[in-house]
């Protein structure tokens, strides 16, 4: 990467606006909750963190949630998506499901369940879900662990490619305390092509755990 992309970079991640839930564009996917979202938000500030960037006005989207180490990652992000009444779903085992009492409550939080030994079955799943829901905010990890990998998932892509909606990449920054949502990036069905406009992005990003960061991640920083 040259000097001038990384200054282009670095100047991106100063000058993003912070992102409230009054700015949201009209048809990004709501929850309509009236209770919980005030008390997520202030938690969130209690927290010390804050958002930045922008959602992009669409109904349905794949976003990404990087670089993920460590289970304190979602003890932020759960409080921010609540606190901008985002209806956002995340991928979870289906095991989860079987308390029927802790099932209403995954089911309230959006997690939907899957059947992880089904890969090929999950993710034409996903692509037909994504396509027939008339909106739908889908959170996923590409790292699909919170320890050291020196790859990622691809499903992300696929379902993304497969649906033609747009890939937002999500930055967790424990340096900056911040939460960064940047640039979309919509699918060319070249996936290395397309790979390198995403981790882009995350160039200066540190995680809670930087030894545990993905090496796709930790490239970026050689």
């Amino acid at each position: 990467m040259s000097n001038n992309d990384t200054s282009s970079i670095n100047n991106t991640m100063t000058t993003l606006k912070r992102l409230t839930f009054k700015n949201l564009g009209d048809k990004v996917p709501r929850r309509g909750g009236t209770i919980a979202p005030p008390i997520a938000r202030c938690l969130f500030k209690l927290l010390g963190w804050k958002a930045v960037g922008e959602i992009p006005n669409v109904p349905k989207a794949i976003f990404l949630a990087l670089p993920h180490t460590s289970n304190f990652d979602g003890f932020y992000a759960i409080p921010l998506i609540l606190g901008l009444d985002l209806d956002m779903k995340i991928m979870g085992k289906d095991s989860l499901f079987k308390n029927p009492v802790l099932a209403s409550f995954f089911t309230w939080a959006g997690i939907i369940p899957i059947n992880r030994s089904k890969k090929g079955s999950v993710l034409q799943a996903s692509i037909e879900r994504m396509k027939s829901s008339e909106a739908l905010f889908l959170g996923l990890s590409p790292e699909g662990t919170r320890e050291y990998t020196d790859k990622w998932k691809t499903g992300f892509y696929y379902i993304a490619d497969g649906a033609q909606v747009p890939i937002v990449p999500v930055a967790m920054d424990y340096k900056t305390k911040q939460i960064r949502f940047l640039k979309p990036v919509y699918t060319t069905g070249d996936y290395d092509k397309d790979l390198v406009k995403i981790l882009a992005q995350y160039k200066g990003v540190v995680p809670k755990h930087p030894d545990k960061m993905s090496q796709l991640l930790k490239n970026l920083n050689k």
